[in-house]
């Protein structure tokens, strides 16, 4: 079966498409960050958080033009059909909390976009340098928060603290189509990837004064399973508010 003939020759992709669990991490985590419009602390914060939403929008748009039509695909799936990790549906909660989300994100994307456009995926290139730039932000605001002051920190720890269990999720390969690499899914190193995440956070923590959370390795209750289609309880009141101008005037144009 080919791509474009999708489940059931339907025209939908399979649901094991790793291109599909990228395109549904970038448009939740989208629209999680677009609904800080004008409830942002300050004026250039708003607009920084509206630009990598709109980045992660395009990244989106981009990966689902290759899997179909983008419109069914972000409007007409249930719950169940989505495949991004939990981590990227969390609410915002507090600035804090949504920094520290952006952050275990974005330096995650970097290092898996890196490794894709070395193994040749065209698509990873542009991409790197958007999640690079997203990384570098939320990493200076979780250096800001963590080490400012005593309420800032709390926070900020508190965030890190209640996230962290959905980082093991970012870690486990998923997919058995070839779709996303010249070679087998598998040519993602992931034990490399988990390292360079570990690494990268692990010195931010010390620059932030923050403790890194108790590791999902060491038997504390760990969440993930975005990629088989099982969301936290915000998640289906996110995608109904997202998707309810589409369903409610179904074929309309602009």
């Amino acid at each position: 079966m080919t791509r474009s003939e999708g489940l059931s020759g339907s025209g939908a992709p399979t649901l094991d498409d790793p291109l599909l669990a990228l395109a549904d991490d970038a448009l939740v985590l989208s629209h999680r960050l677009g609904e800080w419009a004008g409830h942002a602390p300050v004026l250039e914060e708003e607009l920084a958080l509206a630009n990598i939403a709109l980045d992660l929008l395009g990244q989106a748009r981009t990966l689902y033009a290759e899997l179909g039509d983008e419109d069914e695909l972000a409007f007409l799936r249930e719950e169940r059909a989505f495949r991004n990790c939990q981590l990227a549906e969390q609410p915002n909660g507090d600035f804090a909390h949504t920094m520290i989300r952006q952050f275990y994100f974005s330096a995650w994307q970097e290092l898996l976009f890196g490794q894709l456009a070395e193994l040749g995926q065209p698509l990873a290139a542009k991409a790197v340098k958007e999640s690079e730039y997203h990384r570098d932000h939320a990493e200076h605001w979780t250096v800001r928060l963590g080490d400012g002051t005593e309420e800032s920190h709390e926070r900020t720890q508190r965030a890190a603290d209640s996230l962290w269990r959905f980082t093991g999720e970012l870690f486990e390969p998923w997919g058995h189509s070839p779709s996303l690499l010249p070679g087998p899914v598998g040519a993602v190193d992931w034990g490399a990837l988990r390292a360079g995440w570990t690494e990268r956070v692990t010195r931010t923590f010390e620059r932030a004064t923050l403790t890194v959370p108790e590791s999902p390795q060491s038997g504390a209750w760990t969440a993930g399973a975005g990629r088989q289609g099982i969301h936290t309880e915000p998640f289906g009141r996110m995608l109904a508010e997202m998707q309810h101008l589409h369903r409610s005037h179904p074929g309309a144009s602009w």
